[in-house]
């Protein structure tokens, strides 16, 4: 990946987890639960987002080192569970929330660079951030359905667990990240090529398969 091409990535990502907490937030607002507006996170200011380390450094770090995967979070929204209407029905919602957020949001990049295509514009630049922002959106997606905390996927599938098993799977929770990365450097070419097929839709829409990762 060059310069320019980890710009758009950037990019890309910076809209994605901003969007992505944004709407964790918005839909927990709706269901009761005030406590990111009070604190000041529903906004889609991207500085109260930020965490230093997982916005900024680390990124850095991987891109500096040339690591074959990119990973970046935000700062995670507040949500406090006992404010919502439902708890257990609604945190499910809240967490889902950030990846249908991504979904979307790789969709409309992927109509907007269609549409600039058919449209004549040959701005490679423009395509290619299109490409580039569409598809770290769909990795940030699927990434975040990942059923390991503190990822949204293991919300979603805590509400379908028996009870028997939820303590012993929320004991994960401390060790999550160190998995997640694990995971991440272990078979981080095995998910690229398992997204490949996804990654060569959106190119074709978006550059009629000019531009391959």
């Amino acid at each position: 990946m060059d310069a320019r091409e980890t710009v758009y990535f950037v990019i890309g990502l910076i809209i994605g987890v901003i969007f992505h907490e944004y709407m964790h937030g918005k839909v927990a607002d709706l269901l009761g639960d005030h406590t990111a507006r009070n604190s000041g996170r529903l906004t889609l200011n991207p500085i109260p987002h930020i965490d230093p380390f997982g916005s900024i450094l680390l990124p850095l770090v991987l891109i500096v080192t040339r690591s074959p995967f990119l990973f970046a979070y935000a700062k995670p929204v507040p949500v406090n569970p006992f404010f919502l209407r439902k708890p257990k029905r609604d945190m499910v919602l809240v967490a889902l929330a950030g990846p249908l957020t991504n979904l979307t949001v790789a969709i409309v990049f992927t109509i907007l660079g269609f549409l600039a295509r058919v449209a004549g514009i040959t701005n490679i630049n423009l395509l290619e951030f299109f490409l580039y922002a569409a598809a770290i959106n769909l990795v940030l997606m699927l990434f975040n359905l990942i059923p390991i905390p503190p990822l949204d996927g293991s919300h979603i599938l805590e509400y379908f667990l028996p009870r028997g098993i939820k303590e012993p799977y929320a004991m994960i929770g401390p060790y999550g990240f160190i998995i997640i990365i694990l995971i991440l450097y272990l078979a981080g070419n095995v998910i690229f090529r398992i997204l490949n097929p996804l990654f060569h839709l959106i190119s074709t829409l978006i550059t009629n398969g000019r531009i391959v990762f």
